[in-house]
């Protein structure tokens, strides 16, 4: 497989976009990856806006980043209160600062430029968080699926297939480069 081994970190709070969080956590399980849902307590059942649940497997307190591969955040209203948790943005920093794979979609932007990390990449995200990517040193195109080193974005459903072969090729990519390092 694909990703046999590889472990991923998908970011979970209530009002995810239901399809930006399950798509790619069933995608990258096919692919031979470790997903674990990562959420503010641990085992708390979160809803996304179409009623579809997700309980998270760890909290943002005890997960260990460097144990993982990849982060991912899916869209919906949940990255508004994603990016009030500083543990959250340690840990998107730690990825960034590591330069392991972050995948992005819809409004997941915002919590990339809470944490500070934009200044100088290309992104793309929904419209209507342009002007806050853009404020945050992003390069904002209106594209379907963005990759710029280890940060891959998307806008929004309709755009997961390309998203997710996007972000399979930049983690199979630092899987590569980790090993040769």
């Amino acid at each position: 497989m694909e990703l046999t081994g590889k472990k991923i970190v998908n970011l979970v709070h209530r009002d995810f976009e239901d399809l930006e969080l399950w798509y790619p956590v069933y995608r990258l399980r096919e692919a031979g990856a470790i997903v674990h849902i990562v959420g503010e307590r641990q085992a708390e059942r979160y809803v996304g806006k179409h009623g579809v649940p997700a309980a998270a497997d760890v909290s943002f307190d005890d997960v260990i980043a460097g144990h993982y591969d990849a982060l991912l955040v899916p869209g919906g209203w949940a990255p508004d209160r994603l990016r009030r948790f500083e543990s959250v943005l340690k840990l998107v920093r730690h990825f960034h600062e590591n330069e392991k794979p972050i995948g992005q979609i819809c409004h997941a932007g915002w919590v990339l430029a809470s944490a500070c990390i934009l200044k100088g990449y290309t992104v793309t995200s929904t419209p209507g968080i342009k002007d806050d990517l853009i404020n945050a040193g992003a390069n904002w195109v209106d594209e379907s699926a963005v990759t710029d080193r280890h940060i891959v974005s998307a806008q929004r459903p309709p755009d997961l297939p390309n998203y997710l072969l996007q972000l399979i090729q930049v983690i199979q990519q630092y899987s590569r480069e980790k090993i040769t390092s």
